[in-house]
């Protein structure tokens, strides 16, 4: 299951009624667990503050199915769910839960280090992300991409076009459930560089 932060996902049980069933939700690698419930015992509780009170007011339980939701979900909730059930059902399932942060918008920027007479350089670059893919694209073809599935990164993908090109170029960043688009405007990024030209003074004596 892919989500978007602040979003809220349902980890289904199948169960149409709890009937007498015993229901175990176990979060992590530790198996730490968030959420129970037994009819027998009178058992219906959620358990906020483990692991490391991460899942604090954001967990609610479905009193006939033994569903679980997680509200305003965060990158911290990221991991497995596993799911146990005994009783009247007998079943026992593991969700793969991937919540990913929203995109910031790709910055274009010169290179005046690398530009020449010929060729106008210019860099995407997007920081702090994680688990994305910064491409360049010329019209709708693909020109270039990086991928990185590290958290809080900074990326940067160069691009060499002429001067007086008269193409569409964009730069987009993604991960599996969204995107952030960048148009270039060439006429706008590829003038002289600052500091680069000469300031020529002609003293008349």
């Amino acid at each position: 299951l892919s989500v978007m932060e602040g979003d809220s996902v349902t980890l289904n049980t199948d169960v149409t009624k709890k009937n007498d069933d015993y229901i175990l939700w176990k979060f992590g690698a530790e198996t730490s667990l968030i959420a129970q419930i037994s009819k027998e015992d009178g058992i219906f509780s959620t358990y906020n503050d483990v692991p490391d009170g991460r899942f604090r007011d954001r967990l609610k339980l479905d009193d006939q199915t033994g569903s679980l939701t997680i509200t305003n979900i965060t990158t911290e909730h990221t991991g497995l769910y596993k799911l146990q059930i005994s009783g009247v059902n007998l079943a026992s399932k593991t969700f793969s839960v991937s919540v990913y942060a929203p995109l910031p918008i790709p910055v274009i920027s010169r290179d005046c280090s690398s530009s020449s007479s010929s060729y106008c350089s210019l860099v995407c670059s997007v920081v702090n992300v994680g688990h994305v893919t910064l491409s360049w694209y010329k019209g709708s073809s693909l020109l270039s991409s990086i991928s990185v599935s590290d958290l809080s990164i900074s990326l940067s993908l160069p691009l060499e076009v002429e001067y007086q090109d008269k193409n569409s170029y964009s730069c987009v960043l993604n991960n599996p459930i969204s995107n952030q688009t960048q148009h270039l405007d060439i006429t706008q990024l590829c003038h002289t560089c600052s500091g680069t030209a000469a300031l020529i003074l002609v003293i008349i004596y």
